[in-house]
């Protein structure tokens, strides 16, 4: 494989986070499509890397996806408690599916959460739909954790975010 993790440099991000917008808006996340909100928090990548630290997929130059590694409980955190880090934003680029990157990127994050002192396990929110992602959590061992589910917009009943944990 020659699929590369590592950290997004400061000239990735505009592109990293259009990757990440495109990911959640061809495959139908975002309830308001462009209006959605939370869209410009997917392309915000420099918010997110300087307060977590945001990952990516590369191969031979080519961005393919990135991911946000939390390592715990703080401003980049939506569920992550004590002993808890998260993977927050996980997207690969349509033309990069099916080629290992989204697994990739999940187990540079548990490896990451492994190498902290204290963390006993990683945590994530996902979407109901977001099937082939469910699909690599439960390969990598993650079990489903339905007492955290939650919802990120009490005034819509019907989104619901499924977690996950792995104890590590």
């Amino acid at each position: 494989m020659d699929i590369v993790i590592r950290p997004a440099t400061t000239g990735e991000h505009a592109e990293l986070g259009e990757i990440t917008a495109q990911a959640y808006l061809g495959d139908g996340l975002l309830d308001f499509g462009e209006s959605d909100a939370y869209l410009g928090e997917l392309r915000d990548v420099a918010k997110r890397a300087a307060a977590a630290e945001v990952l990516v997929a590369v191969e031979h130059g080519t961005l393919l996806g990135g991911v946000t590694f939390v390592p715990g409980p703080g401003p980049m955190a939506d569920i992550a408690g004590p002993g808890e880090a998260e993977i927050r934003m996980l997207a690969v680029a349509r033309a990069g599916r099916g080629r290992g990157a989204g697994e990739a990127l999940v187990r540079a994050c548990v490896d990451r959460a492994r190498g902290i002192e204290g963390c006993g396990r990683i945590v994530l929110s996902t979407q109901r739909t977001m099937h082939s992602a469910h699909r690599i959590y439960e390969r990598l061992g993650f079990t489903r954790t339905p007492d955290r589910d939650w919802n990120p917009l009490p005034e819509l009943d019907d989104i619901m975010l499924l977690t996950y944990e792995l104890t590590l």
